[in-house]
């Protein structure tokens, strides 16, 4: 009986573990099941971190949901729980189950901005098509000016960028995550703040659409010189750009039928939203294999998807599930993946603080001057520098790719998680003071919660 229970003990201590094959002189290594387990008790903490840190987010600092679930990301990895408590971080996030997390993450975000360019407003881009393109434009050039300035600072560093890296390089890189702003998150903060349909929320995220496509594309150039050979920029951008415009010009046509059969039946068939998934799916493998990133494909079909009861039925199917199950998996992943105890002498955070404020005046001070020259009244400016200086998650997504390939070391990698978070975590107080307080008194806005608009 003590050697059945001893036994017993010993499962249930060893849950997590590695099981691999069932002869036990096989060498052990995760088998299917291994991975089912770690999954689901993965996603059910990554769905409650997110949503209490959301919250408290909310009620205590007047946050989005969406930036206590990039706050949420970080704590669940190494950078808090595996600081604090490394023996369970290690057997609930255990690395051989990161590549599982990975697909889920891209499946939650490509979702999600597929429902964001539903809400895609072409009527308001058109109006403000000036004070779009001068954002991005700025918002572009700016990041590169600065990386020209700081670059061969950073060189002089041991450890920050890879030996022997060129300048070019190195500062095409810097360029690219400057100028990065944060799409997902910039999407989400648009969509809970009221802006989906404003010409604000339209002229930032098509701004910001833009400058991240840019900044992929330079990666691509980086990349190709890294033994990727020219074919990886030459797919990346011409594969990007020919899909785009094939969107444009024959997406509605094709895909209006669709919008008939919802509007002649009243509601969404399964076989209707089959469909729609389907193409989803099928957009977000085309930008993945030419290397610019799922999440564009995503929205860019949602950009020209049927408007009216189509998107009113799809938003009910899908959004719920994208928003509350899967895209916190994007951000939990990201969250892996950062260390905040690489930054650790006073040099290294001077470095990093420079770093942040030379962002902060390339992308937000960059794109508020671009909209003051193109037009836009002063308060509306400051809530587009105060939006596109947003570096989130997308950041982190380039910064890995750097750190994998080998053009970046650790310690910089940090410097610019920092950077990201703090970059982030100001977009929307910022925005509420420049811009929100304003025009949700004068019903430009829908007001916010009272708790939230009391903390912001």
């Amino acid at each position: 009986m003590s050697d059945i229970l001893a036994s017993v003990i010993s499962t249930v201590g060893g849950i997590l573990g590695p099981h691999g094959p069932a002869t036990a002189w096989a060498a052990h290594s995760y088998a299917p099941a291994d991975f089912s387990v770690h999954f689901f008790l993965q996603l059910a903490m990554i769905v409650l971190a997110c949503r209490v840190v959301g919250w408290l987010g909310q009620k205590l600092l007047g946050q989005p949901q969406v930036v206590g679930e990039m706050i949420a990301g970080v704590i669940l990895g190494p950078s808090l729980l595996g600081l604090l408590f490394p023996h369970f971080q290690g057997m609930l996030f255990p690395k051989e189950t990161k590549s599982v997390l990975y697909v889920g993450a891209q499946l939650g975000v490509g979702l999600y901005m597929f429902m964001v360019g539903t809400s895609f407003q072409a009527e308001h881009f058109k109006a403000k098509a000036k004070s779009a393109a001068s954002v991005s434009l700025a918002g572009i050039a700016a990041p590169f000016l600065i990386a020209v300035l700081i670059t061969p600072f950073l060189l002089k560093v041991p450890g920050l960028f890879a030996e022997g890296i060129s300048r070019a390089n190195a500062t095409l890189f810097m360029g690219a995550c400057i100028a990065l702003t944060a799409f997902p998150m910039l999407a989400r903060i648009i969509n809970e703040r009221g802006l989906a349909k404003t010409s604000l929320g339209t002229l930032s995220l098509t701004a910001g659409a833009f400058d991240d496509a840019a900044s992929w594309c330079v990666l691509a150039l980086v990349l190709a010189t890294f033994g990727g050979g020219p074919g990886v920029a030459v797919l990346a951008i011409g594969g990007g750009v020919s899909y785009a415009l094939f969107l444009m010009v024959f997406g509605q046509r094709l895909l209006a039928p669709l919008g008939r059969i919802v509007e002649r039946d009243g509601e969404m068939s399964l076989t209707v939203l089959a469909v729609t998934l389907m193409l989803f799916c099928l957009s977000a493998f085309l930008m993945d294999a030419v290397g610019i990133h799922a999440i564009f494909g995503g929205f860019m079909l949602g950009a020209v998807m049927p408007r009216g009861k189509f998107v009113e039925e799809l938003k009910k199917k899908v959004e719920p599930m994208a928003v509350v199950l899967l895209l916190p998996m994007f951000f939990t992943y990201s969250g892996l993946n950062t260390r905040m105890d690489m930054v650790n002498s006073p040099q290294l955070l001077l470095i990093a603080l420079g770093v942040l404020l030379a962002s902060i005046a390339a992308k937000g001070v960059a794109c508020y001057i671009a909209a003051r020259l193109s037009g836009e009244d002063n308060r509306t400016a400051l809530g587009i520098g105060a939006l596109m200086n947003s570096r989130g998650l997308m950041e982190l997504i380039i910064i890995n790719i750097g750190l994998q390939k080998g053009i970046i070391g650790p310690t910089l990698f940090s410097m610019l998680v920092l950077m990201a978070i703090v970059t982030t975590v100001m977009a929307s107080p910022l925005f509420e003071i420049f811009y929100g307080r304003k025009a949700r008194e004068t019903g430009e806005l829908d007001a916010l919660d009272g708790a939230v608009a009391k903390a912001a």
